[in-house]
């Protein structure tokens, strides 16, 4: 069948030809099923999932849906594995762990913002196989941003392309954290770690636009203490592309089939990203 994947090479090939297509295809998720609901919800569009921070909107069901068929036919034998598919099943995560090529989709990344009218939300989208993540696209459309990554060809937003850089010395670095909702007790203790001098911690947002602002160079690093594949697999390859790093608190890359020590880190470059880890593994 025209367009399967059968080995990694052919991966790229496939971004080669319709890297462009994907990234059509999440502008118009964004344009028929999200941007029309920005600031238009009324309570009875938002529900909650696991959490008062965990939200659910109509516009994240529906850009789902519609990258699943889509992305599905661009590419026919691969899988989708989505935010809110595997809300519904979590059984259907473990296709990450397969050979098949797997699209990982975040349709809405920060609902919390997207739900309160800022402009602070995202769409991500990766592909992945054998947990290697190969393409990345995130598309921030209240801000007419998007930032592409293909592995081994670097990262770019809005055509331009990204490098992280490092730094400036004698400066605090600028790290975003994991929400504490979301923290077991030993996280907090490690993310604790990072309230010392020559840091700078915050709260973080949307992880796919925190990715980016890393791949910037607008922040240092990201510490996050939660494995979700959605999350982290297009901003992690967008860091990567761009110049940075990441690492576990073992001091090995992170990989989104799991398994991880957490939390972790991306970062603008290796020394930071080791001194994160570094803060990280002292306060447990």
């Amino acid at each position: 069948m025209e367009g399967m994947i059968e080995t990694s090479e052919t991966i790229d090939e496939f971004l080669a030809r319709h890297s462009m297509d994907v990234e059509r295809l999440i502008r118009e998720a964004a344009a028929k099923e999200v941007m029309p609901r920005w600031r238009r919800l009324g309570e009875h569009d938002v529900d909650v999932k696991t959490g008062p921070h965990d939200l659910v909107t109509d516009a994240d069901r529906e850009a789902e849906l519609f990258l699943t068929k889509e992305l599905g036919a661009l590419l026919p034998g691969s899988v989708v594995v989505g935010e809110e598919a595997v809300h519904a099943d979590p059984s259907s995560y473990e296709a990450i762990q397969g050979d098949t090529p797997v699209w990982i989709v975040d349709p809405v990344d920060g609902t919390r913002q997207f739900v309160r009218g800022e402009t602070g939300f995202c769409t991500l989208v990766a592909l992945a196989r054998r947990g290697v993540v190969h393409g990345s696209w995130t598309f921030a459309p209240a801000r007419e941003q998007f930032a592409t990554a293909v592995r081994g060809r670097g990262a770019r937003l809005d055509g331009e392309p990204l490098r992280a850089g490092s730094p400036d010395p004698g400066r605090d670095l600028r790290v975003a954290t994991s929400h504490p909702d979301y923290t077991t007790d030993a996280e907090k203790r490690a993310l604790l770690g990072l309230w010392t001098d020559g840091v700078a911690p915050r709260p973080c947002g949307s992880a796919g636009l925190e990715y980016l602002a890393v791949a910037r160079g607008e922040s240092d690093a990201v510490a996050f203490s939660w494995e979700a594949a959605w999350d982290h697999a297009a901003g992690l390859l967008l860091v990567e592309e761009a110049g940075g790093t990441h690492l576990t608190r073992a001091g090995l890359p992170f990989t989104v089939r799991g398994g991880n020590t957490l939390p972790f880190t991306a970062a603008r470059d290796e020394a930071t990203a080791r001194k994160v880890v570094e803060l990280l593994s002292a306060a447990v």
